[in-house]
């Protein structure tokens, strides 16, 4: 993925809610980041969502944090509120609390926004908070890079 960044001189923004900035964590642990890794907004509360990255307030009652439209309106206000060509955003229930019938613990959708545009999927993953958490990391890292690979602008 850095190496596709750097190839087009595209930074990278996250936009994290249950994952509370391991993402950018695990972006920034290598060296060199500075290059390809433009910032992350850890934004956990509903509030920090609307007032860091611009999801609509009304959004996030209709559909709930944990949704799909609220992982795209993420990445989108991620890409614009930076410098950045390319973003991630992820917003789930890591647990051990807080799931429900309709989005159980380890519900997590993910958002990302290229030059094709924005596209998110959702996961359930087993495990402790913890191993939600990593699982989560690990799929949004592992399907940007896919993302970059398959973009004829950003893989070319």
């Amino acid at each position: 993925m850095a190496d596709l960044l750097l190839k087009k001189h595209w930074l990278l923004a996250t936009a994290e809610s249950c994952t509370g900035g391991l993402i950018a964590a695990a972006c920034t642990d290598q060296a060199g980041s500075s290059g390809w890794f433009e910032r992350g907004f850890v934004t956990y509360s509903n509030a920090a969502k609307t007032e860091l990255l611009g999801v609509d307030a009304a959004l996030i009652r209709q559909q709930g944090a944990v949704s799909e439209a609220v992982a795209q309106a993420m990445a989108a206000g991620a890409l614009a509120r930076s410098h950045a060509q390319v973003a991630l955003a992820v917003t789930g229930v890591a647990g051990p609390t807080g799931g429900s019938a309709d989005k159980p613990v380890g519900t997590v959708w993910f958002g990302w926004a290229t030059p094709a545009g924005v596209t998110s999927a959702v996961q359930h993953f087993a495990g402790n908070r913890a191993a939600v958490r990593a699982a989560t990391v690990q799929h949004a890292l592992a399907q940007l890079l896919g993302r970059l690979q398959a973009d004829p602008v950003a893989g070319g």
